[in-house]
């Protein structure tokens, strides 16, 4: 009798829906139009464009916009179907959508910035538009009457900014690697704190008004989840980039983080297991391991006449190490290290087959992301890249 064929186990993986090509230059944001099947993306190329999904099932341009500069980022609220766009001359244009998506409607230009504004949100319980600039400034304008509300100068040009309608609280990323976070008030800020944990600069921030937890994704490759709310002051890394990070999104019902970046990677991380932070690194003249000294310590080289060492890490304990004490390596996937990282020969030996097991899917777009957009009641991902091509995943595989 036949051997019986087992079913070969399928790789859940997202699902690529559509290609939605046409721009002339980079799509610097674009987002999914909730309810329908339609897409807006601002370019490079000055261009504004609602896509409508036609009878043929592709997705063809329903507004074609020329704005007087490059558009640079946008803020559409489905609400109101108020569309905020923000150009390279500093200013923010303002339109309105008609309900077929057919045509919009001039409503106001803000004289934001000195230069190209860099974010955008429109904050509707508070009728606030937010925005920095490569000036380095916040701004937050008044959406009914146009008029600027206050300011703030940051340390760097911004590339993040997200906000926390119930406390008021605006989280700004900057490209000196900054986190600052200021409390807004109707016409005045306060400076709450800043923080810092990347080597590269901040390039996008993620809000979870719930769990009140930021994410920062960074230039280092690197994503940090900071507890805002719990009040410990833990910062957890997550490390599953071989390129600068630049898009977050994350998926509340589920708990799951969405990380894109330079490398075409979609990341999805599972947010809801119990992490751990990773440990300061100690200084040390010679290997807390064997005691060998190291390159710079003389006087223990000269005394044992040994060769010095080069000082490593541990990625788990910390600890200093040479070579030969930390010969081994491993991934430690709840440390956020989902690629194999240097351990001490003591650790890797400690570490077990449960604790590395992933706890993220790496996927990839084969794009480089510079923005994404995720629909939760749909599970739908797009995302813009510097190939002038936008498109569409359904990622209900792998985000459920």
């Amino acid at each position: 009798m036949a051997a019986e064929i087992q079913p070969k186990p399928l790789t859940r993986k997202p699902i690529l829906l559509q290609r939605v090509e046409g721009s002339q230059e980079v799509v610097n944001m674009a987002v999914i139009v909730p309810k329908e099947e339609g897409v807006i993306s601002v370019s490079e190329d000055r261009t504004v464009r609602v896509w409508l999904k036609r009878d043929s099932g592709q997705y063809w341009p329903s507004i074609y916009q020329v704005m007087p500069s490059p558009c640079s980022c946008m803020s559409f609220n489905p609400e109101t179907r108020r569309l905020s766009i923000g150009l390279d001359n500093g200013t923010i244009s303002e339109f309105i959508l008609s309900e077929d998506y057919n045509k919009m409607t001039p409503v106001k230009n803000y004289q934001a910035h000195q230069s190209r504004v860099t974010m955008i949100l429109f904050v509707l319980e508070l009728e606030w538009v937010l925005s920095t600039g490569q000036d380095k400034q916040f701004a937050w304008h008044c959406s009914e009457s146009g008029q600027r509300l206050g300011g703030y100068r940051t340390s760097a040009v911004a590339s993040g900014l997200q906000f926390d309608v119930e406390t008021r609280h605006v989280f700004i990323g900057d490209q000196s690697g900054q986190v600052t976070i200021l409390k807004l008030e109707q016409d005045s800020c306060t400076l709450v704190t800043t923080f810092r944990g990347h080597t590269g600069g901040v390039t996008a921030l993620c809000w979870d008004p719930v769990q009140r937890v930021l994410f920062s994704g960074s230039s280092d490759h690197s994503v940090i989840m900071w507890d805002i709310g719990g009040r410990k002051g833990t910062a957890i890394e997550l490390q599953g980039h071989n390129d600068k990070v630049q898009a977050l999104s994350y998926a509340q019902h589920t708990r799951q983080l969405i990380s894109c970046g330079g490398d075409g990677g979609i990341v999805v991380w599972n947010m809801d297991v119990e992490r751990q932070e990773t440990p300061e690194w100690l200084d040390s003249d010679s290997c807390q391991k064997c005691n060998q000294p190291f390159f710079w310590n003389f006087k223990q080289m000269w005394d044992n006449k040994k060769i010095g060492l080069r000082q490593h890490h541990c990625r788990k304990c910390g600890k200093a190490v040479c070579g030969k004490c930390s010969s081994k390596r491993s991934s430690i996937p709840l440390m956020g290290f989902e690629f194999e990282v240097r351990v001490c020969d003591s650790c890797h030996e400690a570490i077990t087959d449960e604790e590395r097991a992933p706890t993220a899917t790496f996927h990839d777009s084969k794009h480089n992301i510079v923005h994404v957009h995720f629909d939760a009641t749909r599970g739908w991902l797009l995302t813009s890249g510097t190939d002038k091509v936008i498109k569409l995943w359904d990622m209900t595989p792998v985000v459920s």
